[in-house]
């Protein structure tokens, strides 16, 4: 490993850390973020008396959360929906919207259906989206010079990691094909990171111009560039290690904290 990419690494260990949210207080953590992007910075969605943003996705759902270490606040999460176990052929929310998706790309097999999910409700709290642009999205882009600054210039570490946990935990959870129904420039800046995502179907409107796309799990790995593969074996070891219950979070701060 390079020393400028151990020197990436490196930062991204002081600054952030990627956690599964496997309980439901951490799970509440994860809808009090996406409250506070989904519905009141953004109006996406109606805010809540309990300040929590959720729907019936969440029940088949997992939870990703990224924790600010020098705060010790949770500042972003994503989740990936999967279909019931016992409900198989119940539609991910991207198959309700999306009607010309290629054939032959999403599962009708039952057992096949097991193995699919969509990666969805990614945000980061306003805080850490707050160059030019960014308060209008979700979350904050990634570009290419992004890299060359340290994580208090800018965050790209932030929103790789995301990345990178998402899939790593469906990697660990043997899901084999991740959908995600994604603006125009965010499957261009996973395609920055290495990842193969195929564009399925025509682009729809939801909340914008979304495009449909799919990324197979299992070629994740051989496909990262050069100085993301060590960030994505690191955030990968700790999710396991977090999923066998070896390692613990504790919380002690709200998201709100870092608004």
């Amino acid at each position: 490993m390079s020393s400028a990419v151990t020197g990436l690494l490196d930062a991204f260990r002081e600054w952030f850390e990627i956690i599964p949210a496997t309980t439901p207080e951490l799970k509440q953590c994860a809808f009090r973020i996406r409250h506070s992007v989904y519905c009141e910075d953004l109006g996406f969605e109606p805010s809540k008396a309990d300040g929590l943003e959720m729907d019936q996705h969440d029940r088949n759902a997992l939870h990703v959360l990224t924790r600010h270490r020098p705060t010790d606040s949770f500042i972003a999460c994503v989740r990936l929906v999967r279909v019931p176990v016992e409900q198989p052929g119940e539609l991910l929310p991207f198959e309700q919207l999306c009607t010309n998706v290629n054939a032959g790309i999403v599962p009708t097999e039952p057992v096949q259906r097991l193995h699919i999910a969509e990666v969805s409700r990614l945000a980061v709290v306003r805080g850490f989206r707050r160059r030019k642009g960014e308060m209008e999205q979700e979350a904050p882009g990634t570009a290419e010079a992004d890299f060359a600054g340290t994580p208090r210039q800018r965050f790209p570490h932030l929103l790789v990691g995301l990345y990178l946990g998402v899939i790593g935990t469906a990697a660990l959870h043997e899901i084999e094909r991740l959908f995600v129904l994604t603006e125009p420039r965010l499957a261009g800046h996973l395609r920055n990171l290495g990842l193969q995502v195929h564009q399925i179907g025509p682009p729809v409107e939801h909340r914008g111009l979304r495009i449909p796309s799919m990324i197979h799990t299992a070629s994740v790995a051989q496909g990262l560039r050069p100085m993301i593969r060590p960030f994505y074996d690191h955030i990968r070891n700790a999710l396991e290690l977090a999923y066998s219950g070896q390692s613990s979070v504790s919380i002690r701060q709200h998201t709100q904290d870092s608004r």
